[in-house]
């Protein structure tokens, strides 16, 4: 059973929140998790709240109180900083009793359904239709792992439309990358926990420059959420040294499905002239 983040807290109580509750949720969001760390007086000044209005989302969060809050925000912290060696240990110490090819299945299927449960279905679709627009240059990049998620992402949007860059090594082509940038550009980036600086300065530089970004994050997200303007949480969770990518995969490929949809003239049309060129380069040789 995996424990809920505060962005699952927040997600869940939506619906049940005043203006100005909503208003504080959207601050904690955008700041996360570092928003919540500081005084009540801060927190409350820095969303443009009362210190009574903190303490009542915090307990509509299921919390007794701000100290308490914080706690789990501290302990969400340390979950974000766990190596792979300690990650592999904890797992070792708590392994699930049923085989491998089974506990990783329930696990990547409870990510699914945590992480759908989140998302906004208007916002997936505005989401499409950036990536469908074909007045909009669009580059993708990730972090060390993540970087052949937007791979994959490029490779099938190629094909769908003109105008997609990959950025391979940000760490190395972050700045030249956001040199022609103009406003209306879409950068999507990848970045899971063992956030990366690279992926960070892209996304800052390219929302400064009117670019609109979208992030693939983990459920815990990426310093980068401040600059997007969709930002997609995965849960990530396995048992492995390593987090599962599973759900990212998913999101993306259903993204791409969303996008194609709204190109299907331009895409048939496209697919069609590289197979094209596919055979006659087969009749060459």
């Amino acid at each position: 059973m995996q424990s809920q983040t505060m962005l699952d807290r927040l997600h869940a109580a939506a619906t049940t929140l005043t203006p100005a509750e909503r208003q504080l949720a959207a601050h904690l969001r955008r700041n996360y998790p570092v928003a919540g760390l500081a005084s009540i007086t801060h927190l409350a000044r820095a969303a443009g709240v009362s210190s009574p209005t903190v303490l009542r989302l915090v307990q509509k969060l299921s919390f007794r109180g701000y100290p308490e809050f914080q706690h789990a925000l501290r302990d969400e912290l340390k979950e974000q900083l766990v190596s792979p060696l300690a990650k592999h240990e904890r797992w070792s110490g708590a392994a699930p009793a049923g085989h491998i090819l089974n506990s990783f299945a329930e696990a990547v299927a409870g990510n699914l359904q945590a992480t759908l449960g989140q998302i906004d279905p208007d916002e997936f679709d505005a989401c499409a239709r950036l990536l469908a627009d074909p007045g909009r240059r669009v580059l993708a990049t990730g972090g060390r792992i993540t970087r052949s998620l937007a791979g994959y992402l490029c490779t099938h949007l190629n094909v769908i439309r003109p105008g997609v860059q990959m950025i391979y090594n940000p760490a190395t082509e972050w700045a030249p990358a956001t040199l022609d940038l103009v406003p209306g550009d879409v950068v999507v980036v990848f970045d899971i926990r063992r956030y990366e600086e690279s992926v960070l300065a892209l996304a800052e530089t390219a929302a400064a420059g009117g670019a609109e970004v979208i992030l693939f994050t983990d459920q815990w997200l990426s310093p980068a959420a401040s600059h997007a303007r969709f930002a997609f949480a995965a849960h990530v969770e396995a048992p492995s040294a390593w987090d599962s990518n599973s759900v990212l995969l998913v999101l993306i490929e259903t993204l791409l499905a969303a996008v194609q949809g709204l190109t299907h003239e331009q895409t048939r049309t496209r697919m069609a002239r590289l197979e094209e060129l596919g055979a006659s380069r087969r009749k060459t040789r």
